[in-house]
């Protein structure tokens, strides 16, 4: 008998999505293009260009608009100690991204990639344009060499958590209801017309939207998209969320990525499930395929550092914790096992298996959180790493295990606690440093400590939650 489940997803078959070319701009309703950028600490940027003007750009030599340098690391009016605030960037843009903005009628959007405008000398000494703070011109980097080194592919689909709030100082939510209960979606009522009109707004943003409900937190729902490749995944989150936020505001509500604003209720995250493609390898219900066990050892091993780009603020640790569903606070893996890092769903199922990564949030930005993600992963599958934590698969969490039980399993390393822990683990390991360039760490890390001084500036928690949820 058999009894796998789930539907099936490979790399060839998510290429057969909807996409829109540059044809779509003579569509006479079609007035603006939002030339959107997301900069270091996860701030949607956008210039509205009116059409006419867009395809004369697309006419010129090098497709893009100019961008201050300092647009990637500025903070309110704060600008990062070591990040110069002069030059220019040339954002180019890639018109695979573009999409129809269903929430500003006659808009479509489009992402690029930051490049220089002159090119400079690289470290070979040969002149280059490519920039190594652009968070997507990095994720394509690493996933490319991963390609060429491991011959693996992947795929992500993410669970975008958010609370849809009425009001923002004080902070009160539109409703409060149980997971998953109907009566988080009442007839008539304002997050239940606004949840409808989001769906229908990313399936005509040619997204595959899979399912949403009401989540577990008081105004809490979560929107659940379809496996991407990596990057197409992170542009589509991006459009996901400012498809959520805006359509949110025409209903007269805030919607907040924020990790944790209610401490009495669970947190929100943005989870991403993780298939592993290896060309030539087949996979069987029996266990994990070696391409798997080196994916899962290498992330294992770099995880205390990865966290840096995937939980970036003070705010991301009050989310994750032991007992929280949050994936607790030890490295470790298990199947279904949502107190672990990475949980491995649908396990005899090879068609539709993946990890869920849980220790993600709404606070980071997709790209440089699959980037330093997917840089761990390179280093287990470049050695075929052999997988040393075992499956941590039982009724208990690994926080309930005893210490021996723990390391019976290979469980010996534990999250950071705080972002500055997050930092400091970054900073010292020299794999992931090396893959993601010590210039681009260096930078991240400036720009994240000055973000944590503009979120943590007020006297009280309830002003510092106010400042928290009108920025995430």
């Amino acid at each position: 008998m058999d009894y796998s489940h789930g539907v099936v997803h490979t790399p060839k078959s998510v290429l057969q999505g909807r996409k829109w070319d540059v044809k779509a701009l003579d569509d006479p309703t079609v007035s603006y293009v939002r030339i959107y950028w997301v900069d270091l600490v996860n701030v949607h940027r956008c210039r509205i260009v009116p059409v006419d003007y867009f395809k004369r750009l697309l006419k010129s030599n090098r497709p893009g608009v100019v961008v201050a340098k300092a647009s990637l690391g500025l903070i309110y009016l704060m600008v990062v100690p070591g990040f110069l605030p002069v030059g220019e960037f040339l954002y180019t843009l890639d018109l695979a991204t573009l999409k129809p903005c269903p929430f500003a009628p006659g808009h479509m959007a489009v992402l690029g990639q930051f490049e220089e405008k002159t090119a400079v000398p690289d470290d070979t000494g040969s002149l280059s344009v490519k920039v190594n703070l652009c968070p997507r011109s990095l994720l394509r980097r690493i996933l490319e060499q991963t390609k060429q080194s491991t011959n693996t592919e992947f795929l992500v689909g993410f669970e975008s958590e958010f609370i849809l709030l009425k009001s923002t100082d004080p902070i009160e939510p539109i409703d409060v209801h149980d997971f998953a209960a109907s009566t988080g979606l009442l007839a008539g009522a304002a997050q239940t017309n606004a949840l409808q009109e989001i769906a229908d707004a990313i399936t005509a943003s040619g997204i595959v939207l899979e399912m949403y409900h009401a989540e577990a937190a008081p105004g809490q729902y979560e929107v659940v998209t379809g496996p991407l490749t990596p990057l197409e995944a992170a542009d589509a989150l991006i459009h996901t969320r400012e498809i959520i936020v805006q359509i949110a505001a025409k209903h007269g509500l805030h919607a907040t990525f924020a990790p944790r604003p209610f401490p009495n209720s669970t947190g929100s995250s943005t989870h991403a499930h993780i298939s592993v493609h290896a060309a030539g390898e087949e996979k069987t219900a029996e266990g994990l395929s070696k391409h798997e066990k080196a994916f899962l050892a290498g992330v294992l091993d770099h995880l205390p550092a990865i966290v840096a780009l995937s939980l970036p603020t003070h705010a991301s640790y009050k989310r994750v914790g032991d007992g929280l569903w949050s994936g607790g606070s030890y490295v470790c893996w298990g199947t279904e096992n949502r107190e672990a890092s990475l949980r491995l769903t649908n396990a005899t199922s090879p068609g539709s298996r993946n990890f869920e990564a849980r220790f993600i949030d709404g606070t980071a930005n997709p790209h440089l959180a699959l980037a330093a993600l997917f840089a761990g992963a390179f280093t287990g599958l470049e050695s075929m790493k052999e997988l040393e934590v075992l499956d941590c698969s039982g009724v208990k969490s690994a926080a309930e295990l005893t210490e021996d039980e723990r390391l019976a399993l290979g469980i010996t390393k534990r999250l950071p606690l705080n972002i500055e822990d997050a930092r400091k683990n970054l900073e010292q390991d020299s794999a992931l440093c090396e893959l993601l360039t010590r210039d681009f760490v260096e930078t991240y890390l400036s720009v994240n400590r000055t973000l944590q001084a503009a979120l943590c500036q007020d006297e009280t928690e309830a002003q510092e939650l106010t400042r928290l949820v009108k920025f995430y």
